[in-house]
C-alpha cells in the first residue's frame, strides 16, 4: 500500500523492495515490485517480477508492461510476441487500447511509421468520450503521426492529449510547445541564471559591506595608535623637561661646590701670607739686636 501511495517513484520502488522481503510468494507484492521497478526504469528486474505475479495470480493485465519491457531492453520480436498473444486477445478492453499503444512504439523502432499510426485508428480515438486511457492513446497517436512527417495532425493529437491529461500522466503540454516553437527550458534556465545573478550581487554587497566595516576598524585601530603615539611623545616631553630641571640643579650644585671650594683657597692664602708677613717681621727683630752686641761695636 506504501509502494502504491508514494508520489516518489524510486521511494515507492524501495517500498515495494522491502515488502518482498517479507512476503516474495505473494502475488500482490511481487506485481507492486514489478510495476515499481517498470516505474523507475529497470526493465529486467520488472519483467521478471511481473512474470512471477502472473504465475502466482493468474492475470493477464501486466501484458503492456511486460510487452513494453521487453521493447525497452531491444527485444522487439519478443514484444511482439506478447503483443499477439492469445492471452493479449482475451484482455479487457482498457489493456488491449494498452497493448496497442505499445505495439505502436514497437512499429516506430521497427522504422514502420505508417504501421504505428494505423494500429492506433480504433473507434476510441475519434468516438468524443473520455476515457481514463484517452490521454495515452491521443499522444501516442501524436507520436505516430510526427514520425510519420505530419506535425499538424500531431498537433491536434497532442492537444486533445491535453485536454484529456488531467493527472499530467504525460508530457503532452512540452510537445504541443515544441511544435509550436516555444522552449520552455530556455525561460528556466533564464530565470535559474537570474536568480545566479542576484545571488552573485548579494554576495558582492555582503562582502563590500564587510571590507566597509573592516576599513573602519582599520581606521578606528589607526586613531588609537595615533592617540597612543600622541600621549606617549607628551609623557616623553614630560620626561624631557624633568631630567632637563634635574641636570640644572645638579650643575647648580656643581657650581656651588666650586664655589665653596674657591673660598677655602683663598682663605688659605691669606693665611700664607700673614705667616709669611710674621716670619719677616721675626727676622728683622733679630737684625735689631744683633747689632746692638758689645762685641761688635768700634773701640773708643
Amino acid at each position: 500500500m506504501a509502494a502504491e501511495l508514494a508520489s516518489d517513484p524510486e521511494q515507492a520502488y524501495r517500498f515495494a523492495q522491502h515488502a518482498r522481503k517479507l512476503a516474495a510468494r505473494i502475488g500482490v507484492v511481487r506485481e507492486v515490485n514489478g510495476i515499481a521497478a517498470y516505474r523507475t526504469g529497470r526493465w529486467a528486474e520488472a519483467l521478471a517480477e511481473l512474470r512471477a505475479a502472473r504465475r502466482l495470480t493468474g492475470r493477464g493485465e501486466y501484458l503492456p508492461l511486460m510487452a513494453d519491457s521487453e521493447r525497452a531492453l531491444g527485444r522487439l520480436d519478443r514484444a511482439l510476441e506478447l503483443v499477439h498473444s492469445d492471452d493479449a486477445k482475451r484482455l479487457p478492453r482498457a489493456s488491449q487500447i494498452e497493448v496497442r499503444i505499445v505495439e505502436s512504439g514497437i512499429r516506430r523502432d521497427q522504422g514502420l511509421a505508417d504501421a504505428a499510426v494505423l494500429v492506433l485508428q480504433v473507434p476510441e480515438l475519434s468516438d468524443g468520450r473520455l476515457r481514463p486511457y484517452s490521454a495515452r492513446l491521443f499522444y501516442a497517436y501524436g507520436e505516430a503521426l510526427l514520425a510519420a512527417g505530419r506535425p499538424e495532425a500531431a498537433r491536434e493529437a497532442f492537444s486533445r492529449a491535453v485536454v484529456a491529461d488531467e493527472d499530467e500522466q504525460t508530457d503532452a503540454l512540452a510537445r504541443l510547445d515544441e511544435l509550436d516553437g516555444i522552449s520552455v527550458e530556455d525561460l528556466e534556465e533564464d530565470e535559474d541564471w537570474e536568480d545566479l545573478e542576484d545571488a552573485s550581487d548579494e554576495e558582492d554587497e555582503d562582502d563590500e559591506d564587510s571590507d566597509d566595516e573592516e576599513d573602519d576598524d582599520d581606521f578606528d585601530d589607526d586613531e588609537d595608535s595615533e592617540d597612543d603615539d600622541l600621549d606617549d611623545e607628551y609623557f616623553d616631553e614630560d620626561d624631557d623637561d624633568e631630567s632637563d630641571e634635574e641636570d640644572d640643579d645638579f650643575a647648580d650644585d656643581d657650581d656651588g661646590d666650586d664655589d665653596g671650594e674657591s673660598d677655602d683657597e683663598d682663605e688659605d692664602d691669606e693665611e700664607d701670607e700673614d705667616d709669611e708677613e710674621d716670619e719677616d717681621s721675626e727676622d728683622g727683630d733679630e737684625s735689631d739686636g744683633d747689632g746692638d752686641d758689645p762685641e761688635d761695636a768700634p773701640k773708643a
